[in-house]
């Protein structure tokens, strides 16, 4: 069995004294895994960082073994890791991309989406408003979309300006009533306004969080989101008070 697509590295670990297991998303498998031997060398190292973009050759006996990678250099995005922000960004896209995606299933338009906001490292001006986006993305994609088009109790596209937690759907503020305090914030950059300042960026990431670390997460089993998303919008939060 073997295959050959492109894709980026989400994550590394050791194997064995000199390979490594590389795990990436690919155009057309997905998230796949496969051994590197040499991963560990100095010439190794550098080529699979979180993010690099690779032209994968992936081969195994059968199709059900973790098989092996050939990779080559297509571009690098090691140029952040001197950038604190967009290295937390980075971080945040390939740890909730290996936790969230099933083995081997194709998602190419995530994959798509995901490669554009990657090209868009180190653009801090950008990125938030892209992150954000990509991620109610991430949401939709995998079955935890939100459906903001109108309020789930009245009807009506007017003073949208909460989300259900239950549902995902969008609540009116006549819709919520005496239930307004348990609702979530909907702030109109989640129902796609153009420009956004970064405290309503932020706020909509709460919102969006909500729906990753209390539904998507416990669908996939007993493990939390991982800490990499928390520590990106920790530090985005502080960018803006320093401001």
């Amino acid at each position: 069995m073997d295959w050959r697509d492109q894709g980026f590295v989400l994550n590394t670990r050791k194997h064995g004294e000199t390979s490594v297991i590389l795990e990436v998303f690919t155009a057309e498998r997905g998230r796949h895994a496969g051994i590197v031997r040499g991963g560990v060398s100095r010439k190794m190292t550098p080529i699979l960082q979180p993010g690099g973009q690779l032209d994968l050759a992936w081969r195994a006996r059968l199709s059900d073994h973790i098989g092996s990678f050939t990779v080559e250099p297509l571009r690098s995005r090691t140029a952040v890791l001197s950038d604190r922000f967009a290295l937390a960004g980075l971080n945040a896209v390939t740890a909730l991309l290996a936790f969230c995606l099933p083995d081997r299933e194709p998602h190419p338009a995530l994959y798509s989406q995901s490669t554009q906001l990657l090209d868009l490292l180190g653009q801090n001006e950008l990125w938030p408003l892209a992150y954000l986006r990509w991620e109610m993305a991430l949401l939709t994609e995998l079955g935890y979309g939100l459906d903001l088009s109108e309020c789930a109790v009245t009807g009506s596209i007017e003073n949208l300006i909460y989300v259900s937690p239950k549902s995902g759907r969008a609540v009116s503020s006549k819709g919520a009533g005496e239930w307004a305090d348990r609702l979530l914030p909907l702030p109109p950059v989640l129902c796609g306004a153009g420009e956004a300042p970064d405290a309503e960026i932020l706020q909509a990431l709460s919102t969006t969080g909500y729906f990753l670390s209390e539904k998507l997460a416990p669908a996939l089993g007993d493990k939390p989101l991982p800490e990499a998303r928390a520590r990106f919008v920790d530090l985005f939060g502080r960018r803006i008070s320093a401001l």
